[in-house]
């Protein structure tokens, strides 16, 4: 145990080192962040790593993970004949409710389970527990980011992506609910690290097994940490300071109250687990989708006649060998990569929120999370992406490919430069005045629900490492809770691309254990057809 928490604590070493300066002195968060550079570029470009391939002065080559990621969901659409599109309806009743008395049932073959499903969330809230951490500023942000730098051609391939990623979701949170361990007093323990651990002893490759597990876990916690935590927290309070003009010179301590209210309300909601965490989530994830796509239809619907000149906008661009951003191959790969951090099928972390759920059938589940990135990806940021493209064409927004170093589009008319949020921003607002005012809210919403999945993701992971005790628990939620306060206070560029280097790198032992696995997720697919064929 004492060696685990030192191993922990010398990975995590610099963000402490982090959070003690900048409450006391936050003017030498920049100082601390180009030293932090120094620990955050190895470790990203060892994950990230690209097979060098000249496309363009944006884009240098293709990023390994990037690559596993696409063959592992291509691998599992053949493989599972393409379940993720030949389940949507069956994941549509299962969230309804109408095979909730086939989830208390015996599988076929297996010792009786009692009269009630194990679990302690319902399929619902399961989905938007999960939905919560993917649904959010990669959908309003990252689309925007996309088609700044690909043109409106990246569309097309964020939703090819998103396709290809339901089937990754399907087999990964099918596998969360078979290896799951359930406590005598019902709490659920579930996720890559139990599967691979389990899974791959079963298939006799117990020490791989035990080595991938702990080595997602390590990655998990500190992606909650960064990733899932303090990013969000610091686009939340920058997007809120600037809608009430709290300028960071006249009020340097703004974002830090921010974060203290921030940190409390997550509190309140964390200390209550899974099922507080899905509580909140069925509510807020549909209410806070449904402002944006609300909003998004708005102006669809008052620019219905543009909609089929932005689909052969994409179209062309998607196919444009002589693009000026770096041809057909380069707008894949900006389309492919933007949809994998904003799904994060295939990362592995939704299966972890989705092992919680009151089943018996595995199968279930997996069906049900297929539903995500077709939410996530192939709705919503579609949506977002013609909104773009649209209002771009009418008011002459940005420049396509016309970014800085730090991937900020620089404006046309004013000479701006803005991030991926700023630019959403500017285009509903181009056609619904101050619409910025509700995007903000939408934002924090966004980002409260990424922290409360986010923080039950680590502290599974918390759990898997340290065990499963009271004090442990407490222990992650307190440090969680820090940094949430110091997301908002903070600069991180260096620190988020650490965290976000984590959170990829839980994509290697995660697809190796998916394929190796996927035999079983097929028998319990199998079982689950078998059984509501007899409704």
């Amino acid at each position: 145990m004492k060696e685990k928490f030192l191993l922990i604590l010398a990975i995590f070493a610099p963000f402490f080192a982090f959070s003690q300066e900048v409450t006391k002195e936050p003017s030498t968060a920049d100082k601390i962040n180009e030293w932090f550079k120094g620990i955050a570029k190895p470790v990203s470009d060892i994950v990230f790593y690209q097979i060098p391939l000249d496309i363009s002065e944006k884009i240098k080559g293709i990023p390994i993970v990037l690559i596993i990621l696409v063959l592992g969901a291509i691998f599992f659409t053949i493989y599972f004949k393409g379940a993720n599109f030949t389940l949507i309806k069956t994941a549509i009743k299962l969230i309804k409710g109408d095979y909730d008395d086939v989830d208390s049932q015996t599988p076929e073959g297996e010792a009786p389970k009692g009269e009630k499903a194990e679990g302690e969330v319902s399929h619902f809230q399961a989905l938007t527990a999960a939905l919560s951490a993917t649904v959010g500023l990669g959908n309003i942000g990252g689309v925007a980011i996309a088609i700044a730098l690909g043109g409106p051609g990246a569309t097309f391939w964020m939703i090819i992506a998103g396709f290809l990623g339901m089937a990754s979701k399907f087999v990964e949170c099918t596998l969360g609910v078979k290896y799951r361990d359930v406590d005598a007093d019902g709490s659920v323990y579930g996720g890559p690290m139990y599967y691979l651990t389990k899974g791959l002893k079963e298939k006799g490759f117990g020490k791989l097994g035990k080595g991938l597990g702990f080595f997602f876990a390590i990655m998990c916690i500190g992606g909650s940490f960064g990733g899932g935590n303090m990013f969000q927290a610091n686009q939340a309070a920058s997007q809120f300071t600037k809608l009430l003009g709290l300028a960071p010179k006249e009020y340097p301590n703004a974002s830090l109250y921010f974060g203290i209210i921030m940190a409390v309300l997550v509190g309140i909601v964390i200390i209550g687990g899974i099922k507080r965490i899905g509580a909140v989530t069925e509510k807020v994830v549909p209410f806070m989708a449904g402002i944006y796509v609300l909003a998004a239809l708005v102006i669809l619907g008052m620019n219905f006649s543009a909609i089929p000149t932005a689909f052969g906008l994409i179209i062309e661009g998607a196919f444009n060998p002589s693009a000026a951003f770096g041809g057909f191959v380069g707008v894949l790969i900006v389309g492919f990569k933007r949809s994998a951090f904003s799904n994060e099928a295939g990362v592995g972390s939704a299966a972890i929120a989705h092992s919680a759920v009151k089943t018996n059938f595995p199968a279930s589940e997996g069906i049900v999370a297929l539903l995500e990135p077709f939410i996530d990806t192939v709705i919503i940021c579609t949506m977002t992406a013609l909104v773009l493209i649209i209002t771009n064409a009418q008011y002459d927004l940005f420049t396509y490919g016309n970014l800085d170093a730090d991937d900020n589009v620089i404006m046309n008319i004013t000479g701006a430069h803005l991030g991926g949020v700023d630019i959403t921003s500017e285009a509903f607002d181009a056609v619904i005045p101050h619409f910025s005012i509700i995007l903000t809210i939408a934002v924090v919403l966004f980002a409260f629900s990424t922290m409360l999945s986010w923080s039950y993701y680590g502290l599974q992971a918390w759990k898997f490492v340290f065990g499963k005790s009271k004090g442990s628990d407490i222990t992650y939620k307190i440090i969680f809770l820090i940094f949430v306060v110091i997301g908002s206070a903070a600069t991180l560029g260096a620190v988020i691309d650490f965290s976000d280097a984590m959170i990829f790198a839980m994509v290697f032992p995660n697809i190796i254990g998916l394929i190796i696995l996927s035999p079983k997720v097929r028998d319990e697919l199998a079982k689950y057809k078998k059984a509501i064929s007899k409704k």
